[in-house]
């Protein structure tokens, strides 16, 4: 299966991420098909920085890759639809059942 995730290669304590297109067998931060931008998090209150190719993002995921989480996160920061996961739709079902209950 080929995933959508983050590979560090910031300094230590100043975290920077490459955003990644990789089989899901490798490791995090070894082989990668493809580079789509980068994402630099910030301490609260400052500007978070998203680099990101969007039309090869696109691309990617009209071809089935999957975006952990915290992609999807950085995809909606950088305007990228995304369908929800099924965590996230298991989360939503169980709350509604919850609350109806």
């Amino acid at each position: 299966m080929v995933v959508i995730r983050l590979a560090r290669v910031g300094k230590k304590h100043d975290p920077a991420y490459r955003i990644t297109v990789a089989d899901s067998r490798r490791y995090v931060t070894g082989k990668f098909l493809e580079v789509l931008g980068t994402y630099i998090p910030s301490p609260m209150g400052k500007q978070q920085k998203v680099t990101l190719n969007v039309e090869k993002a696109k691309e990617w995921l009209s071809k089935g890759a999957q975006p952990s989480d915290t992609v999807r996160h950085v995809f909606k920061l950088a305007g990228v639809e995304t369908k929800p996961s099924d965590r996230q739709v298991r989360a939503k079902r169980a709350a509604a059942k919850s609350a109806k209950a």
